[in-house]
């Protein structure tokens, strides 16, 4: 994890980078279909234009993509990436599996409570001070100096070559905090790029 390596943050390009490797590993020729949820949604719809010969089929569960952000905005961004450099993010431990399940609950109230302490066993682990800390990491949590460019997401969408399968919950409220005030119809006009789409929404 980055944290551990004395601080940084995730590149987002680099993401790409690593699914490149991971495709051309497991499946060096051909095409291949890829499944990908929230900013993995994002980072599948990115690479499937910056490879359409490599991608047959994209699935992208809720991946929007963000706001389009306005040049007004990078000295603030700038200011709090340099923050963060000098003190990073952490995670903070739990007390016990049933308190990271509750964690997980808070997040989503829909979650089951078993679903939620199978995800508990698995997303945390106790350390030698006996707490239990999440198997992440914090690095994750820093925003990079850069803004987010619609322009730039959308002429990499235009290249793609696949059928792009689009999910998401009705009345997605990541949707509404992604769109702010902008309108949903406006919102959702950038899928416009994509050749090939279609949309799947999901009731319950």
């Amino acid at each position: 994890p980055v944290a551990r390596q004395g601080g940084g943050h995730y590149w987002f390009h680099e993401y790409l980078g690593d699914l490149d490797a991971l495709i051309d590993h497991y499946a060096p020729t051909g095409e291949v279909n890829l499944v990908g949820h929230s900013m993995g949604a994002n980072v599948v719809c990115l690479y499937a234009g910056a490879r359409p010969e490599r991608v047959r089929r994209v699935v992208d569960l809720e991946g929007f993509g963000l706001a389009p952000a306005r040049a007004a905005q990078a000295p603030r961004r700038l200011r709090g990436w340099l923050d963060e450099l000098r003190e990073p993010p952490v995670l903070r431990p739990y007390a016990s599996l049933d308190d990271v399940a509750a964690r997980l609950i808070k997040t989503n109230p829909r979650l089951d409570p078993r679903r939620a302490a199978f995800l508990a066993a698995h997303w945390s682990k106790r350390g030698d001070d006996g707490l239990y800390h999440l198997l992440a990491d914090p690095a994750h949590k820093m925003a990079g100096p850069q803004l987010y460019r619609l322009d730039e997401a959308m002429a990499v969408w235009r290249q793609v070559r696949a059928k792009v399968l689009h999910v998401e919950a009705v009345n997605s409220p990541t949707l509404a905090y992604l769109a702010g005030d902008i309108p949903l119809p406006e919102f959702k006009a950038r899928f416009d790029a994509f050749a090939d789409w279609r949309e799947k929404l999901v009731e319950d």
